[in-house]
């Protein structure tokens, strides 16, 4: 194993517990009232220190990087420098694994199957990493992203650490409203933890996940044959019109029209190098907390703020902006939650959501530390949106990669070969 430098980024954000665990039944994952699945840390018998610790770094790197930070989502060692915390001197970068090497089986139990991250650098290379048809060794570079973990994983595949600014979500209103007028909290249940669990409830993960897909696929209908962002945006502009869409209203300067733009592998001379037709749009997930903001209640941040990150009724893009990967807090002693988990997609063609698969990890990879080895994770989609206790906000997020990367591939089999 490389020891990874002394050294942090300011992007240490990405140093996150992320969740993992138990697959969850079906009642589970169809999000029932009372078939919540557990948090992290009680799934895996993670103590309150350790769950603190963790999401101290991420939180302290967050606000040390807020007005440095470049846009795009560079890698570590494209910014400045941070001495690290003692605690988070353990990550570790994996070691290179040979071009030739086959990939074994993953475990596979009811929707999830897991794999060493070793095992997932092969299959990696022999599946994903394939540059103008030709397949590449993960570079050094690349396995030190992929060693954060879940947020690692979707790194390693979309080029660009993850900004998430075109999420949607699918959030229904009028289940909302009906539900707090017509039923009550449960025994020895306050008002603002009912409400945060009925809001939770009112969101669809299955509907974002479908919104999101739906846009994908007209924005890659405009990258067609579009050489130029202007004919990309008047292309995207006139499908969206056909369609009567919401999003052909939104503003010029919107992140939605300028996302294309913003996406650092478009302006690259190897990537787009600035033609549209060579982009593709993909699609990754983030689930996380909705009580973020540090001037709201103490019970909004422990239960949930139910106006928070809930998405445009016309378009369903969620306004990620006051994201700042805080995580849950506690509302009785011991209790302890980690701060997002981060899924990928890619452009899978399986037309049933149920038979999509999403590829994360459980945290980053600390094989001679308190946290140990890191495991990768191919998830069926009610596994995936099932979520945990420390999220109420699952969002399904649009970026670019280069046609010519096949980190994205049509169909993805869980459990390999």
């Amino acid at each position: 194993m490389y020891k990874r430098s002394r050294f942090l980024a300011l992007t240490t954000m990405g140093l996150v517990m992320c969740t993992a665990g138990l697959t969850p039944s079906v009642s589970q994952a169809a999000g029932s009232a009372d078939g919540e699945t557990a948090s992290y840390a009680d799934q895996h018998g993670l103590t309150a220190d350790d769950i603190e610790n963790i999401n101290a770094l991420n939180e302290e790197a967050l606000n040390l990087g807020q007005s440095g930070k470049p846009s795009g989502g560079l890698p570590p060692r494209t910014t400045p420098f941070l001495r690290p915390s003692a605690s988070a001197d353990d990550r570790v970068t994996p070691p290179a694994e040979p071009l030739d090497s086959m990939p074994d089986a993953y475990r596979a139990t009811g929707g999830r199957a897991a794999t060493g991250i070793s095992n997932y650098i092969r299959k990696w290379q022999q599946t994903y990493s394939h540059r103008n048809g030709k397949t590449q060794q993960m570079t050094e570079e690349q396995r030190d992203q992929l060693s954060y973990g879940c947020v690692g994983v979707t790194w390693v595949n979309s080029g660009p650490y993850p900004t998430n600014r075109l999420a949607f979500a699918s959030f229904d209103e009028n289940k909302y409203k009906s539900a707090l007028g017509n039923t009550s909290p449960r025994p020895g249940e306050t008002r603002a933890e009912f409400e945060g669990r009925i809001a939770k409830q009112s969101f669809d993960e299955t509907k974002g996940f479908n919104r999101a897909r739906d846009v994908a696929s007209v924005m890659n209908k405009a990258l067609e044959n579009a050489h130029d962002e202007g004919s990309y945006l008047n292309n995207l502009k006139a499908e969206l019109a056909k369609k009567n869409d919401a999003l052909s209203n939104e503003d010029s300067r919107s992140n939605f029209y300028s996302a294309l733009r913003n996406t650092p592998a478009f302006k690259d001379r190897n990537g787009g190098n600035y033609d549209p037709s060579k982009m593709k749009a993909v699609i990754y997930s983030k689930h996380f907390w909705s009580g973020q903001d540090p001037r709201s209640s103490s019970d909004k941040r422990a239960y949930g703020d139910p106006d928070a990150f809930r998405p445009n009724p016309d378009t369903g893009l969620v306004d990620m902006s006051k994201d700042r990967n805080t995580s849950r807090s506690a509302a009785k002693p011991g209790e302890s939650y980690v701060n997002f988990d981060y899924g990928w997609f890619g452009d899978q063609k399986e037309a049933d959501p149920d038979s999509t698969i999403w590829t994360h990890a459980n945290h980053y990879h600390s094989p001679g530390g308190a946290m140990g080895p890191m495991q990768v994770y191919e998830s069926k989609f009610r596994s995936w949106s099932a979520g945990y206790t420390d999220f109420d906000r699952g969002t399904y997020v649009i970026t670019f990669i280069p046609k010519s990367w096949n980190t994205a591939p049509a169909k993805v089999k869980q459990g390999w070969p």
